[in-house]
């Protein structure tokens, strides 16, 4: 809300228009980790903390022999394999995503198959990199490292799922240290998702 009409109701009118428009369907968020118990409230369900790692780190030569530019793989491809990780299909948005201008996407292809996805935007200081999306830390270093090759320097940000324990430790080990951290939070069944698979959120701002 704006400073100006803050204290008058307004967030929590608009918040309860948009639980009652969601109806029976699951919601997801990722809140601050203050709002928790608020959020418990309203009938939401702790599933894991996102926690944002940034620093500035220098791109490491791994296999960009086998690096792709993102679009050209088969949009279809990077759709099916971002159903694994997300819990509902977005086709259109991926496509957006990856043509946005100032975005940069890289692949990875291991043995013919699509093994590490993700992109990287400008943000308001440095590059964030999202989604990361790989089978295992190896592939998921190939991309990263293809996309910090194509930025001219400066921090990076990436969100990492907190249960994903490759994923932190990569960031660990690139120098890159936690400077934000949300709660993931889910009205009604969690969705079984493959988080062992994200090294990168697409954007806590847009799920």
């Amino acid at each position: 809300m704006r400073k100006d009409v803050r204290g008058c109701g307004y967030g929590l009118e608009i918040w309860n228009a948009a639980l009652a428009h969601a109806g029976p369907r699951v919601i997801g968020l990722d809140g601050v980790v203050a709002q928790q118990q608020n959020y418990k409230k309203s009938g939401f369900k702790f599933a894991y903390a996102n926690v944002r790692y940034g620093g500035t780190v220098v791109a490491a030569d791994v296999q960009r022999d086998r690096v792709v530019a993102l679009a050209e793989v088969p949009l279809a491809l990077v759709a099916a394999d971002d159903a694994t990780v997300f819990p509902a299909p977005r086709a259109a948005f991926l496509r957006a995503w990856i043509g946005s201008p100032g975005h940069v996407g890289r692949a990875f292809v291991r043995d013919g198959r699509l093994a590490a996805w993700g992109v990287m935007r400008p943000c308001r200081r440095g590059n964030k990199i999202g989604p990361l999306v790989a089978d295992d830390r190896e592939a998921a270093e190939a991309v990263l490292g293809a996309l910090l090759a194509s930025a001219d320097g400066g921090e990076i940000f990436l969100d990492v799922p907190s249960v994903n324990r490759n994923a932190i430790a990569l960031a660990q080990d690139l120098g890159l240290a936690p400077v934000f951290e949300t709660a993931r939070m889910y009205t009604g069944e969690i969705p079984p998702l493959g988080l062992e698979r994200v090294f990168g959120v697409t954007t806590l701002e847009l799920g």
